[in-house]
C-alpha cells in the first residue's frame, strides 16, 4: 500500500470513530438542548393561549419536558457528579479530534464535523418525510 492508501484507510476509520462517538455523546447532550427549546417553546405556547383552551396539552407537554430534563440529568449525571461514561465519552471525542488534527488537518476536522452535522439533519428529514 502507498502513502496515499494508509491516509485514505485511516481518515476512513477516523470519520467512523467521530461518528460512533459523537452519536453516543450527542444522545446525552441533546437532552439538554432539547429542553431549552422545548421550555421557550412551552412559554410561547402559553402567551399564545390567551382563552387557556389548550390547558390539558400544555400539562401534557410540560410533563414532558421535564421527564426529559430528568432523563438527561440521569444519562449524564449521579450523585451530583459527571458519570464517569460521560467523561470518557468527552474526553474520547477530544482525543479522536487531536488526532484527525494530527493526521488529516484542521481542515479535515471541520470537514468532518460539517459532514456529520448535515448527514444528522438529512437523516432527520428523511425521517419526518417517512412518518407523513
Amino acid at each position: 500500500m502507498d502513502k496515499q492508501d494508509i491516509k485514505n484507510l485511516k481518515k476512513r476509520y477516523l470519520v467512523w470513530f467521530y461518528k460512533q462517538t459523537k452519536e453516543a455523546l450527542d444522545k446525552i447532550d441533546r437532552k439538554f438542548s432539547q429542553v431549552e427549546v422545548d421550555q421557550f417553546v412551552l412559554k410561547e405556547i402559553r402567551k399564545l393561549d390567551t382563552n387557556d383552551q389548550a390547558g390539558s396539552f400544555i400539562d401534557e407537554f410540560k410533563a414532558y419536558i421535564q421527564q426529559k430534563q430528568k432523563n438527561g440529568l440521569d444519562l449524564k449525571y449521579q450523585n451530583g457528579k459527571v458519570k464517569p461514561e460521560y467523561l470518557f465519552l468527552s474526553l474520547k471525542l477530544a482525543a479522536i479530534e487531536k488526532v484527525v488534527t494530527k493526521e488529516l488537518g484542521k481542515p479535515a476536522l471541520s470537514e468532518i464535523k460539517e459532514t456529520y452535522e448535515k448527514e444528522m439533519i438529512k437523516r432527520i428529514l428523511e425521517e419526518r418525510e417517512q412518518k407523513l
